[in-house]
């Protein structure tokens, strides 16, 4: 199947996290457009999660340890650990979560 991403719908799933949401049997991928300032309040999940910035600067706090992660950064997130986040800068994210994110569909 082919899929072009510019084609997808833009959901605002939080204030200022805009997604363009990709779901397979077994897993999710979220293309993010974040309004500089956004936050993804605290929060645990028991999908497996995989973030990659691709644009800007964004501040994350995984387990209580916070870092600011720039293009070409990744950070997994284990299953059911908090974590939370906020655009330093406006920002293009990739999340791909495991099983999928049945609340983003």
């Amino acid at each position: 199947m082919k899929i072009k991403l510019a084609e997808i719908d833009s959901k605002e799933i939080m204030p200022g996290y805009h997604g363009k949401l990709i779901h397979t049997q077994n897993m999710s991928l979220a293309f993010w457009e974040v309004e500089k300032g956004a936050k993804v309040p605290e929060h645990a999940h028991i999908n497996e999660q995989v973030m990659q910035v691709l644009e800007g600067k964004f501040e994350f706090t995984l387990g209580g340890i916070t870092n600011t992660y720039e293009p070409g950064d990744l950070v997994i997130i284990p299953p059911n650990v908090s974590h939370s986040g906020r655009a330093i800068t406006p920002c293009k994210l990739m999340d791909v979560f495991s099983p999928t994110r049945e609340e983003y569909r």
